[in-house]
């Protein structure tokens, strides 16, 4: 993987992230396929809309149907059918939401499934493990996610701990590198799992998530920490986890100066696009959300003129376009008044139409963000578009 920055307008800056599977231009959304699958979508659509990345979750796959069977089945791509770049997730966020299953020690968090209440252990080794053989482009340390609030003694506790299990990752994915360079046909092994051979260019990148709490000197040894061990990408964890705008703005505008200008800046579970616009403004290039499906599932709808919920009576019988201004396929061929009945009567149509203008509507915002930042003119979009959702600029 290779990073390279583009342009920058003040903080804000254009780079592409280069992969075996393909070019990713930042900043980037990147549609969140949880169980392989970004919901309503095909791969095929992705393509259309303009997708470049798609994030999957190691916990569910885990679980089901099992990295094993996936690995056995050629990897995640060939699986999934999906061509391009995939950046999958540690699971650590997934075991953190299921606190009253879960049990954590220095080793690594034993939790009891959510599908079938079977118990499971996850290690940063397993993590890793995981994560190289569903073929991922690149992959997430195991982390704990630190909750809000969190008492400071809590807080340096629990960053104490997502770095020793950072540490432990990069080394696992060290030494698998290194096995994999240096034998053709081997098992390699580990203290806690054995990883199948691989070709070393089929290993994923490693980025490490800074943790921290809402404490900025907590943060800044974090990636300090992180820093020290080295990897090929940086995310902020640990945000947009019920904390107050104001403090999440914050920590982003307070980190973001501090992360390494040559390696991607990632904004990990932050995808209302008011956010985005703070966090790019500071330097963030990925970003990730259920946000834009998991809205159009229940008929809130993303357009140029702000948000609507398509349920509402004034549409019944409305000709027009969702949003005019939009070239999505929901739009060029469906109206108002018939998003609306399809919504009332629970058809899955509904889900399919909404869920592909809102990912339209969402890379297509991204495209014109990159556009902006290119010709130096962020700041006048970051203004226009927060005075169309809000009323005023921040």
């Amino acid at each position: 993987m290779k990073f390279s920055l583009k342009s920058s307008d003040d903080k804000s800056r254009t780079g592409a992230i280069e992969t075996s599977r393909g070019i990713v231009r930042t900043p980037v959304f990147m549609p969140v396929g949880t169980q392989g699958t970004v919901k309503a979508m095909s791969p095929e659509e992705l393509r259309e809309i303009g997708a470049e990345i798609i994030l999957s979750n190691t916990y569910h796959l885990y679980l089901r149907p099992g990295h094993e069977i996936i690995h056995q089945l050629g990897g995640l791509h060939k699986f999934i059918n999906w061509g391009g770049p995939i950046l999958t997730d540690s699971g650590g966020f997934q075991v953190y939401s299921l606190s009253s299953l879960r049990s954590i020690t220095e080793d690594g968090v034993e939790f009891r499934s959510h599908i079938d209440g079977s118990l499971h252990f996850l290690s940063p080794e397993k993590a890793m493990e995981i994560q190289a053989m569903l073929g991922s482009d690149i992959a997430m340390a195991f982390d704990e996610c630190t909750p809000y609030p969190a008492e400071y003694e809590y807080a340096v506790k629990s960053l104490d701990l997502t770095t020793k299990w950072a540490r432990r990752c990069k080394e696992y994915m060290n030494r698998a590198e290194e096995e994999s360079s240096s034998r053709s046909e081997k098992t390699f092994s580990d203290m806690s799992s054995k990883l199948p051979h691989f070709r070393s260019s089929a290993l994923p990148r490693l980025f490490g998530i800074i943790q921290g709490g809402m404490y900025k000197d907590l943060r800044k040894k974090s990636l300090e920490d992180l820093m020290d061990i080295g990897f090929d990408g940086y995310a902020a964890g640990g945000l947009s986890v019920g904390e107050p705008k104001d403090e999440m703005y914050e920590i982003i505008e307070f980190l973001a100066p501090l992360m390494p200008e040559d390696r991607p800046r990632y904004l990990m579970g932050v995808g209302d696009l008011l956010d985005v616009l703070v966090a790019v403004e500071n330097g963030f290039d990925m970003f990730d959300c259920v946000m834009p499906t998991r809205n159009a599932r229940n008929g809130t709808l993303f357009t140029s003129s702000g948000r609507i919920s398509i349920k509402r009576t004034e549409f019944k019988a409305d000709p027009n376009p969702l949003d005019p201004d939009c070239g999505c396929y929901t739009c060029r061929n469906y109206s108002r008044a018939y998003l609306r009945h399809l919504f009332l009567s629970k058809e899955i149509l509904s889900m399919r139409l909404n869920t592909i203008h809102n990912l339209y509507f969402y890379l297509d915002f991204f495209r014109k963000m990159r556009e902006a930042i290119n010709k130096g003119a962020f700041k006048q979009f970051k203004k226009y578009w927060e005075e169309v959702w809000t009323g005023h600029p921040r």
